[in-house]
């Protein structure tokens, strides 16, 4: 197990290192760059700016090199510590990314939180009462949430927030909260704004994570061992919770690949249509107005988290589940 672990830790830098070439000549793709979208947008105002001034920008901001040299200055700041400058902002982008990511970072966990502690049970439940009115009940529901876009709840329940319960559910913070220092009452102001959020980013993977435990149980239930278990007399919950259910969490255990990753952007719509100050906006600005260095920042960073989140998940597997081979030999 420790060479396998060994060898994906390799794979996996080689992979990073793949994923910071490719975001990078991708997000290079489209025709122009930052100073071109912004010279049209200051013509557009009526402005006019001199071929001198415009030749002098490209060299401040390295954009008059080829773009090997962009992308070795880009990777030799990484290791430096320094992800570039965002030209849409002009701040540096690692500074931008910060400022977001913690507020991202709790939203998602409490909706992954809010999906987990209402998915698990009601999958086991409908599981162990199939064909019952309770287990159509919590299928017609996860149809519900899988079928409604995530953009529509949000739009739906910030009408009702408003018009019944009578606040704003738009953003994280209220007004005089945006911009203050941390504290209590700051974090308290957060609290009451973050449940919508999570209900909202969580319901779609709460229905979705519904189906995918029903439908392995109910196939582990089938099992020979199973049957052997009852024979022996094994209370039925006890023997549902130590064997089926711990095998049926493997899908469970392979999405934190995909956990991680949300970590850092969240959901860039639902972010979009609610105001909230997470990174998902602002990586949507920074591929609108080609800003490279924050855009390519927040890329690499989400493919890292990926490749990160994909190992954790693999190792997870292999302990939980023995069954699972590596190479031919089990672990």
């Amino acid at each position: 197990m420790i060479h396998y672990i060994i060898r994906r830790i390799a794979w996996m830098l080689v992979m990073i290192v793949g994923i910071s070439i490719v975001s990078f000549f991708i997000i290079q793709l489209p025709p122009g760059d930052f100073l071109d979208a912004h010279i049209a947008h200051l013509q557009n105002q009526g402005d006019s700016v001199s071929l001198e001034v415009i030749e002098n920008l490209r060299k401040q901001y390295g954009l008059d090199k080829p773009l090997h040299l962009q992308y070795l200055k880009m990777v030799n700041g990484m290791f430096h510590g320094d992800f570039g400058w965002s030209f849409s902002y002009e701040r540096p982008a690692t500074e931008l990314i910060g400022e977001r990511l913690l507020l991202t970072i709790v939203l998602t966990l409490t909706s992954i939180l809010f999906t987990w502690m209402l998915a698990i049970p009601i999958g086991i439940y409908s599981a162990v009462r199939q064909h019952s009115i309770s287990d159509y009940t919590f299928t017609f529901i996860g149809f519900i949430g899988l079928a409604v876009p995530e953009f529509l709840l949000a739009l739906v329940l910030m009408y009702f927030a408003y018009s019944q319960l009578g606040i704003s559910v738009g953003g994280l913070f209220s007004p005089e909260f945006m911009v203050a220092p941390w504290s209590l009452a700051r974090v308290l102001d957060l609290m009451k704004h973050l449940w919508i959020p999570a209900i909202i980013l969580g319901m779609a993977g709460t229905a979705a994570l519904i189906r995918v435990i029903r439908a392995n149980l109910l196939d582990e239930l089938q099992k020979p061992y199973v049957t052997t278990a009852r024979a022996k007399g094994m209370r039925e919950w006890r023997l549902i919770l130590k064997y089926p259910v711990r095998i049926t969490l493997n899908p469970f255990l392979s999405t934190i690949g995909y956990v991680l990753p949300l970590l850092v952007s969240g959901s860039v719509i639902v972010s979009v249509v609610l105001s909230l100050p997470t990174v998902g906006p602002l990586l949507l600005r920074a591929l609108v107005s080609q800003d490279m260095y924050l855009a390519g920042t927040i890329v690499l960073l989400l493919g890292t988290m990926t490749v990160i989140g994909t190992l954790i998940s693999d190792i997870l597997l292999i302990i939980c589940d023995p069954r699972i081979r590596t190479g031919g030999t089990e672990v």
